[in-house]
């Protein structure tokens, strides 16, 4: 190791000045950590009620407590600010922005474009970038390094450059940032040593893999494994309930076997900001060496139009009741895109919820866990369950298994439960529940 970067392990291993850009589901719990471990944490984001919240000790995500962000607030170990300004006074700055997809499913990289940028601004020699993005293999080669080197400083030898792909579990009680294993590429093998460094403060196992590429390509390839599963096993509730045979049962007697097997389950489509987006992350950039990676593109097919199905049951189960759909009352239950978090981002809620009110049913909904939902061009409130008679809709959807729903109490009372998430299994019921 040259001087420089020695000097830098040594910060790493001491009490480092550690920057966050962007305080989101991702940014935020490694801000709490690196503090917690120590390291005095500076976190910027460009909106102004996150840095607000954080800067008053108050959490902007489920997985962080605000006794957590208000300790380390009141001990001076962790900032807010909307100014990229301090973080040049940082050892680490670790870049933890969205990548959504663009209206024709291409990657927009805008974010990190604009984060580098900043960066860019205030890099000094000294200094280790990671980038945590979800993105296509080339990123951190192709979009961050030339905007970092134009500053004149070369990458492994005046700054260093990695990246780590994020892994966070959303709501999860036995999966969270410091027990899951951290998988690090870096530019040169001296990159790569510092980023380890770095995140061995906080998590104990530590993955170094040979290229930035290659860890690009970890995270990628992680989502698009459970997209492609979950495609299988939504197609295959679609071929069970055709045979007349319990999905749900044939993955619970599946999931005994010892090898070979790994248990998913069908829902009503994808949702979250991840395994929407990162195949397609993947197909695109596969796309620009010529090569159309079809069995993704399948997956994206079924999981999209699951939706759709799920809609189509409602509308069987009135019909078999010799009703339409026109005129009835649905309550939905759960519209976050996952069980016990808030995150209604690309939920198939939303697109469930729109089609029921374009085909005539007057729909509300749910969610202990979401307050208010933007639905065409309403906002619809969360119902209170205390006040609510079940009895009293003509169906009850249930779109998301949270934790603390009473699903005993809406079998007893709905007279037609609708449920795709299997959360009504084991409840004896009359024939008033209808299960994906």
């Amino acid at each position: 190791m040259n001087q420089i970067s020695s000097e830098l392990k040594e910060r790493l291993l001491g009490r480092p000045t550690v920057g966050i850009v962007g305080l989101g589901y991702v940014g935020l719990p490694l801000a709490v950590a690196f503090g917690e471990s120590g390291a005095s944490v500076v976190g910027v984001d460009l909106d102004q009620r996150r840095v607000s919240a954080v800067a008053g000790g108050t959490s902007v995500t489920e997985d962080v407590t605000n006794e957590r962000v208000s300790t380390l607030v009141a001990e001076g170990r962790l900032h807010a600010s909307m100014d990229a300004g301090p973080l040049k006074d940082a050892d680490a700055i670790i870049i933890c922005v969205p990548t959504p997809l663009g209206k024709s499913r291409q990657p927009d990289v805008s974010f990190i474009e604009r984060a580098t940028e900043e960066v860019a601004r205030i890099l000094r020699p000294g200094q280790l970038i990671v980038l945590e993005s979800t993105t296509y293999p080339g990123t951190t080669q192709e979009v961050l390094r030339p905007r970092l080197e134009a500053t004149g400083l070369v990458a492994g030898r005046d700054f260093f450059l990695a990246f780590s792909p994020e892994r966070i579990d959303p709501g999860s009680r036995t999966h969270w940032l410091e027990k899951i294993p951290k998988v690090v590429g870096g530019m040169t093998p001296h990159c790569l040593e510092l980023a380890t460094a770095l995140y061995r403060r906080i998590v104990p196992d530590v993955v170094p893999v040979s290229t930035v590429d290659t860890a690009e390509m970890v995270k990628v390839f992680e989502n698009t494994f459970r997209a492609v599963n979950i495609a299988l096993v939504n197609e295959l509730a679609i071929m069970c309930r055709r045979l007349g045979i319990s999905v749900w049962e044939v993955i619970g007697a599946a999931a005994t076997k010892p090898f070979g097997f790994m248990p998913f389950y069908p829902g009503p489509g994808l949702g979250g900001h991840c395994l929407p987006s990162d195949p397609h992350y993947l197909s695109w950039r596969l796309r620009l060496d010529g090569y159309d990676p079809k069995f993704i593109s399948f997956a994206d097919e079924i999981n999209r139009q699951m939706p759709g199905y799920v809609v189509q049951l409602v509308v069987d189960a009135f019909n078999d009741r010799g009703r339409s759909v026109r005129g009835t009352r649905v309550l939905v239950v759960g519209v976050s895109y996952k069980a016990n978090v808030g995150d209604t981002r690309d939920s198939p809620a939303l697109e469930i919820i729109e089609t029921l009110q374009r085909k005539g049913a007057a729909v509300a909904y749910y969610d202990p866990h979401v307050a208010s939902l933007p639905v065409r061009d309403a906002v619809l409130k969360s119902i209170e369950p205390t006040q609510a008679d079940f009895s009293a809709w003509d169906a009850v959807l249930i779109l998301t298994a949270h934790d603390r729903c009473d699903w005993k109490r809406i079998v007893r009372e709905a007279k037609l439960v609708i449920d795709t998430r299997n959360a009504t299994e084991g409840i004896q019921h009359c024939g008033n529940v209808i299960r994906l």
